[in-house]
């Protein structure tokens, strides 16, 4: 009886602090800022996802992400040899590099430095913009599945949906209105080039995914991992893959992103002006399976200074006239039966929402098995 009262005191407890952190509206920076040796017990992670916080290797040369140099995807003769390396990066690893995508390094910096500026403003600035009603205007919070998940993670974020529907520009904070509009427009043209590329990697039409409206609904995040005093028991975002069709992810130089390959985590290093794209759950289902969303971390920061990263998510903007959304019908044949069924967007946005980040749930559910 007495373990049972002590297991209720303590969840009780946890629910408590987790409450007056998030209703302090002080984030993991504030946190972080007032100079604290040890964190609170809620952001401390179990020992199994603790263990394996280096990246084990067992190589003599280090995994290292594909690197697509996209400068010559209007070449008539280069573009198939683009295609190639890009739907074998998207099937191998998930997830790759792209450089040379044609947006300046001056555009890169600025948008890296106004996330940066946010984050950094005084807690009463920010403050006024810390909600969680997620999916409308601009929200900035620590956490996005704070009461859903098991372990809070060290970092604070800003989303916002910047499509269908363009944000009102007046709601966006000032420190980096202009910023994260321009971003938004100079991503999308690299993840629409980027889709073209997938698409006929899959023997589609270069414009299939944009006129399947892959690229329509966005979400824009802004990450901030400040420096944790005791790194190795948290994590900045735990081990999850993405739920929608591909993300395309900017960054700054402090390290943290990790992606799991071959049974192994694989630190991944910043290109100066490169972009990470990775495929989604979405992406995965629809190919039938071709192309793979791979877990990824993010770790806890042991520099001084914040890693910063800026994240868009793409998402299926219009479903089909029954509702439905599955392997495109095109890739399916005698020989290469469906893999996952059906499912509605009820059921992807339900999945999402009721529990905290983790890796391909979806897919599980959906997953045929004959």
């Amino acid at each position: 009886m007495a373990t049972a009262v002590s297991a209720t005191s303590s969840a009780y407890d946890r629910m408590k602090e987790v409450k007056e952190f998030d209703e302090s509206k002080i984030g993991v920076k504030g946190l972080s800022d007032s100079g604290i040796t040890s964190i609170p017990q809620f952001f401390v992670h179990d020992p199994q996802t603790l263990s394996d916080l280096k990246p084990s290797s067992k190589r003599t040369v280090p995994a290292t992400l594909p690197t697509i140099d996209l400068s010559h995807i209007n070449s008539v003769n280069l573009r198939p040899e683009i295609v190639e390396q890009i739907k074998d990066a998207a099937r191998t690893w998930g997830f790759f590099q792209v450089i040379n995508h044609g947006i300046p390094v001056s555009v890169v910096d600025q948008t890296v430095n106004a996330v940066k500026a946010f984050h950094e403003q005084p807690h009463e600035v920010k403050a006024k913009f810390y909600k969680r009603e997620e999916g409308k205007g601009f929200m900035y919070a620590s956490n996005n599945d704070l009461y859903r998940t098991k372990a809070a993670s060290w970092h604070d974020s800003f989303n916002m949906w910047t499509g269908p529907e363009p944000p009102e520009v007046e709601e966006l904070p000032e420190v980096c209105r202009n910023e994260v509009v321009a971003w938004d427009s100079h991503a999308t043209k690299v993840a629409e080039s980027v889709m073209e590329l997938l698409s006929e990697g899959l023997g589609l039409e270069a414009g299939k995914f944009k006129e399947l409206t892959f690229s329509e609904k966005r979400a824009l995040v802004g990450h901030c991992y400040p420096y944790c005093p005791q790194p190795d028991r948290t994590v900045g975002i735990t081990s999850h893959t993405d739920p929608g069709i591909v993300t395309v992810l900017l960054q700054n130089h402090v390290p943290g992103l990790q992606v799991r390959h071959e049974d192994e985590w694989v630190d991944v290093k910043a290109v100066p002006g490169g972009l990470i794209i990775n495929v989604g759950d979405m992406l995965q289902i629809i190919s039938n399976g071709e192309y793979k969303s791979v877990q990824h971390r993010v770790l806890a920061n042991s520099w001084k200074e914040a890693r910063i990263s800026i994240v868009i998510f793409y998402n299926l903007a219009k479903w089909s006239e029954d509702g439905y959304c599955g392997p495109l019908p095109e890739l399916l044949s005698p020989e290469k039966p469906p893999i996952y069924r059906n499912f509605t967007e009820r059921e992807f946005v339900e999945n999402f929402y009721s529990k905290g980040i983790d890796s391909k749930s979806l897919i599980e559910k959906i997953t045929i098995h004959n």
